[in-house]
């Protein structure tokens, strides 16, 4: 048996069959939805309000193969990438844990994953940081939290990049342009479209 976890690479077929058991992935999502690279971020991201892990049969596809097994668990509001990444990485090996002897003696039956309500996470990029303040500040504090602690979130200032580690929102002033600058209780505050991101 081969077991993946949080591996960069699509596995050749010839290897794919190598094992008896075949090669099983645990995912850190719940199949379909998000498949590919980045799918902790990807959830956080777009506001899921749970996520989870996923035990599958590897095939050619990409996250695509049959599902053993399946636990969730909630996002909370503070939640970033790591520390939902900690958090899934003991649930997916206690998943496994639980999951390997009823596989191996043959008592699981794998589902197919459905094609409805598939959703696909690309690798991240050191762009995908970039808080665009053109978007509401909603998005942009998700982004915050979804980008650390890789790539991370910025934005340009006097020319140079300025990395935002924390983030919360407030309704904004009115009249301020998306960028603007300002203070909010003694905390640096920048206008989006739609509020403002402390």
């Amino acid at each position: 048996l081969i077991v993946v976890a949080a591996f960069g690479q699509i596995l050749k077929k010839d290897v794919l069959e190598m094992p008896r058991y075949g090669c099983i992935n645990v995912h850190a999502s719940l199949l379909p939805r998000w498949r590919g690279a980045a799918p902790i971020n990807a959830a956080i991201l777009h506001g899921d309000e749970e996520t989870g892990v996923t035990i599958m049969q590897m095939d050619v596809g990409l996250d695509t193969g049959p599902m053993l097994a399946k636990k969730s668990m909630r996002i909370k509001p503070d939640d970033t990438a790591g520390s939902v990444s900690q958090a899934l990485s003991t649930l997916g090996a206690d998943l496994l844990i639980e999951t390997l002897p009823d596989y191996l003696a043959g008592n699981l039956t794998a589902t197919s994953q459905p094609e409805d309500g598939s959703t696909y996470a690309p690798m991240l990029k050191k762009t995908d940081g970039l808080l665009d303040f053109t978007q509401p500040a909603v998005d942009l504090e998700r982004r915050v939290r979804a980008m650390n602690p890789w790539p991370g979130a910025w934005f340009e200032w006097n020319g140079n990049p300025l990395k935002v580690l924390r983030a919360s929102t407030v309704s904004g002033e009115k009249g301020l342009a998306s960028g603007s600058r300002f203070t909010v209780e003694g905390r640096p505050a920048v206008q989006s479209s739609e509020g403002a991101l402390v």
